[in-house]
C-alpha cells in the first residue's frame, strides 16, 4: 500500500500518537499509513472512508489514551519508535501506564509489588503467614482476620508470577475502570478474589497465592462484555482469549514444572463471566 492510493488525513508532531491512531483505524477496517514529512508525521487514509476517519480523529485527539485505543495498539503489538520528535521511552511509558490505570487498578498493582519486594527483603515467611488463606475455614476465623479472605491474591512466589499477573491486571482492570468506573472494578476484584480463593482452598488447602484467579476473572468479564455489549468498546482479540484459555487447560495437564492454582483460575474465569452477564442484564433492562 502506498500513499498514492490514500488521502492525507492529519499531521501530528508525535509519532506515538500517529501510530496509536493508525492502530485504531486498522481495527475499524480503515486502511491507513504514516509518512514522515517536514518533521511531522502525516496520517493517510483510504479516500472512501475519509469523513469517517476525520470524525474518529476528533474523538481520538480529545482522549488518546482511552481504553479502546490502547486495546487496538495492544492487539497489533506495535512498538512506538523513539526519536528526537517523540517523548523519551520512559516518559511515554509512564504517561500511558498512568493514563490507562485508575486508582483501584494502581492500588492493587502497587499492593502486590510492595508485598513482593518485602518478601525479597526477608519477610517472605511472615507475610505469607499473615496473608495466606485460613488453615481452618470458619466463621470465627473470618471475624478474627477478614483480610485473609483476599490476602492470597496479593502474595506472589516469583518474578515471572508477579509480572505476568500484574501486567494483565493493569491492562484488563484498567480497561474496566476506565469504561465502568471504580465501583465496578472493586466489585469484580472482590467477587473473583473471594470465589477463586475459597474454591482453591476447598480443593487443595491454604498453601497458594497470586492474583491469577482475579486475572482470569477480569479476563472473563472483559471477554463476555466485548461479546455481549460491544458498543462499550471493551474488547479482547480472539488470539489473546485463546492463549489464556490454552494456558488454563495446560495447567490441568500437570506437565508444567510449577504448581498451578487451577481451581482458582477456572473459578475466577467463571465468576468474571457471570458478573459480565449480570452487568449486561442491568444495562439492557428497560427503564420505567
Amino acid at each position: 500500500m502506498t500513499t498514492e492510493d490514500l488521502r492525507p488525513l492529519v499531521s501530528v508532531k508525535q509519532h506515538n500518537i500517529a501510530l496509536l491512531f493508525c492502530d485504531y483505524l486498522d481495527t475499524i477496517e480503515i486502511r491507513a499509513q504514516i509518512n514522515n514529512e517536514d518533521d511531522n508525521f502525516v496520517i493517510y487514509c483510504q479516500p472512501d472512508k475519509y469523513e469517517l476517519a476525520v470524525a474518529e480523529f476528533k474523538q481520538f485527539i480529545e482522549q488518546p489514551y482511552q481504553a479502546k485505543y490502547q486495546q487496538a495498539a495492544w492487539k497489533n503489538g506495535n512498538v512506538t519508535d523513539v526519536n528526537s520528535h517523540s517523548p523519551s521511552l520512559f516518559s511515554s511509558f509512564k504517561k500511558q501506564f498512568l493514563a490507562h490505570a485508575g486508582i483501584v487498578t494502581l492500588t492493587i498493582f502497587l499492593a502486590c509489588w510492595l508485598v513482593f519486594i518485602a518478601s525479597l527483603l526477608g519477610w517472605s515467611g511472615t507475610l505469607f503467614q499473615q496473608l495466606k488463606f485460613y488453615s481452618y475455614f470458619s466463621f470465627e476465623q473470618v471475624i478474627q482476620a477478614p483480610h485473609r479472605l483476599l490476602g492470597p491474591a496479593l502474595f506472589h512466589f516469583s518474578w515471572l508470577h508477579i509480572v505476568f499477573n500484574t501486567m494483565w491486571w493493569w491492562q484488563l482492570g484498567g480497561s474496566i475502570e476506565q469504561v465502568f468506573g471504580k465501583a465496578s472494578l472493586i466489585k469484580v476484584f472482590l467477587v473473583t478474589a473471594l470465589v477463586s480463593n475459597i474454591g482453591q482452598y476447598l480443593v487443595d488447602g491454604p498453601n497458594f497465592g497470586g492474583l491469577s484467579g482475579v486475572v482470569y476473572g477480569v479476563l472473563g468479564y472483559v471477554w463476555w462484555l466485548g461479546w455481549l455489549l460491544p458498543e462499550k468498546g471493551l474488547t479482547l482479540s480472539k488470539p489473546i482469549v485463546g492463549f489464556m484459555l490454552f494456558w488454563l487447560l495446560l495447567g490441568y495437564t500437570n506437565i508444567l514444572p510449577v504448581n498451578i492454582a487451577n481451581t482458582a483460575h477456572l473459578l475466577g474465569l467463571i465468576s468474571g463471566c457471570c458478573l459480565a452477564y449480570i452487568k449486561v442484564l442491568k444495562e439492557k433492562k428497560p427503564t420505567t
